[in-house]
C-alpha cells in the first residue's frame, strides 16, 4: 500500500513538472486571434498605471511599455499593438496587470462569473496554491503610492493596415521613437533580450545565441528539478506521516481497514490509469510542441539563409552598379577634360588672333600717324620747291632782260 502511494505521488510530480513552463516572456512569434487593424483607443484606468481598450472585444491592456492580452486562459505581451505576441508565464505577469478589476475585461472568461466587478480576479483560486505561494502579496498594495501611467507609443498610429511593419522594422521604429524605460524587471529583460537577439542576428552569431539559450534552459531545468526535488521531499514526508496515521488506524480497526484498503486499491488503480493517460497525453502534447518548435526554427533558418542570399545578391548588384557608375563618371570626367582642353586651345587661338589683330591695328595706326606727320613736311617741301622755282624764273628773266635790252 505504501509503495502504491509513493508511486501515485511520483506520477503527480511528473504531471506537475510536465505542465511547468518557462518563467519568462517567450519569443514574439505567436498569433492569438486578436487582429487590430488600426491603433486602438486606449483609456487610463483610474487609480492604476494601466490602460484598457473599451471599444475592443478582447481583454486588451497597456502597461509599462507593452500591450497585454488575456486570451484562452493565458497572458500574452507585445511591444506593438497588433503583435507578434509572446506568451507570458503566469508567475511573471506584473502585479498591476493582475490587479485590474474585473469590469475592465471586455471579454471575461466564464470562471469570472460571480466575482466582484470592482475587484481583481481571483487568480490565487484559478492558478492554484503553488502560484499563490510564489506570488504571495500580489493583491496587497498602497493605493496612495501608485506609479504614473507610462506614455503611450502614439507613433504607432501612423502604421496601420498594410503599413504595419514586421518584427525587425518594429524594433527599429521603437528604438527611434519610444524612449520610455520600463519599471518592471520582466519587461526590461524582455526589451534587453529583444535587443540582444537582434544584435546577434545582425552579426551572424546564431550559434552563440543557441548555446546561450541552451545554457539558460539547462539552468532553468536544473532549478526546476531542484524545486521538484524539494516538492517531492515534502510530499514524501507528508506521505510518511499519512502512512503512520493509517497504520495506527489499521491496528485499531483491522476488519474495516481491509475493506477500505480494497476500495482504495481500486480507486488508486483508476487514478493511476487516469494519471497515466494524462501523462501520455502531456507527453504527446510536448512532442507536438517540440516538433512545431523545431519546424519553426528550421523555417526561421531557411528564411535567414534566403535573406542572406538576397543580401549577397543585392550587394553584388550594388557593387556592379557602383562600378558602372564610377566608369561612367570617369568617362564623363575624361570627356569634360577633353572639352576643357579644346575650349582652352580655342580660347588661346582666339586670344592670339585678337593680339595679332590688335598689333596690326596698332601698326596701321602708327603708319597713319607717320603719314599724317610726314604730310605737312611734304606740303612745306613742295611749297619751298615751288618758291625756289619761281625765284629761279625771276632771276632768269632778269638776266635775259638786260641781255634783251642790250
Amino acid at each position: 500500500m505504501r509503495k502504491l502511494l509513493v508511486l501515485l505521488s511520483f506520477l503527480s510530480a511528473m504531471s506537475v513538472n510536465a505542465a511547468d513552463v518557462s518563467i519568462s516572456i517567450g519569443s514574439p512569434n505567436l498569433q492569438i486571434g486578436v487582429n487590430v487593424r488600426e491603433y486602438p483607443d486606449l483609456v487610463p484606468i483610474r487609480g492604476y498605471p494601466v490602460y484598457y481598450a473599451p471599444h475592443m472585444d478582447s481583454n486588451y491592456f497597456f502597461y509599462d511599455g507593452l500591450y497585454w492580452v488575456y486570451s484562452d486562459d493565458s497572458w500574452y505581451a507585445s511591444s506593438w499593438y497588433n503583435g507578434p505576441w509572446s506568451y507570458v508565464d503566469p508567475y511573471v505577469v506584473p502585479v498591476y496587470v493582475l490587479r485590474v478589476p474585473v469590469r475592465y475585461y471586455r471579454r471575461p472568461p466564464a470562471y469570472f462569473h460571480g466575482w466582484a466587478r470592482d475587484s481583481a480576479p481571483h487568480w490565487h483560486d484559478h492558478w492554484g496554491r503553488d502560484w499563490h505561494h510564489r506570488r504571495d502579496g500580489w493583491d496587497r498594495w498602497d493605493r496612495r503610492n501608485v506609479p504614473k501611467p507610462p506614455p503611450l507609443p502614439t507613433y504607432q498610429r501612423r502604421y496601420g493596415g498594410d503599413r504595419y511593419p514586421d518584427a525587425h522594422r518594429q524594433r527599429e521604429l521603437q528604438q527611434r521613437n519610444y524612449h520610455y524605460q520600463p519599471r518592471n524587471q520582466v519587461v526590461a529583460d524582455h526589451y534587453r533580450n529583444e535587443h540582444r537577439n537582434e544584435q546577434r542576428r545582425d552579426q551572424g552569431k546564431d550559434r552563440e545565441w543557441r548555446d546561450d539559450r541552451r545554457q539558460r534552459d539547462n539552468h532553468e531545468q536544473q532549478r526546476r528539478r531542484e524545486d521538484q526535488q524539494r516538492q517531492d521531499e515534502r510530499r514524501h514526508q507528508q506521505q510518511r506521516e499519512q502512512d503512520q496515521r493509517q497504520q495506527e488506524q489499521r491496528n485499531r480497526q483491522q476488519d474495516q481497514k481491509n475493506r477500505e484498503q480494497e476500495q482504495r486499491h481500486r480507486e488508486q488503480e483508476q487514478r493511476q490509469q487516469e494519471q497515466r493517460r494524462q501523462h501520455q497525453q502531456q507527453q504527446e502534447r510536448q512532442q507536438r510542441v517540440s516538433h512545431q518548435a523545431d519546424q519553426q526554427r528550421h523555417q526561421a533558418d531557411q528564411r535567414r539563409n534566403q535573406e542572406d542570399q538576397r543580401r549577397q545578391q543585392d550587394n553584388q548588384r550594388r557593387h556592379k552598379n557602383e562600378r558602372r557608375q564610377q566608369d561612367q563618371q570617369r568617362q564623363q570626367a575624361d570627356q569634360r577634360r577633353q572639352q576643357d582642353d579644346q575650349r582652352r586651345q580655342e580660347d588661346q587661338r582666339r586670344q592670339e588672333d585678337q593680339r595679332r589683330q590688335q598689333d596690326d591695328q596698332k601698326r596701321q595706326q602708327a603708319d597713319q600717324q607717320r603719314k599724317q606727320e610726314q604730310q605737312p613736311r611734304n606740303d612745306q617741301n613742295r611749297q619751298n620747291g615751288d618758291g625756289k622755282d619761281r625765284s629761279r624764273d625771276r632771276d632768269g628773266q632778269r638776266r635775259e632782260r638786260p641781255d634783251n635790252q642790250r
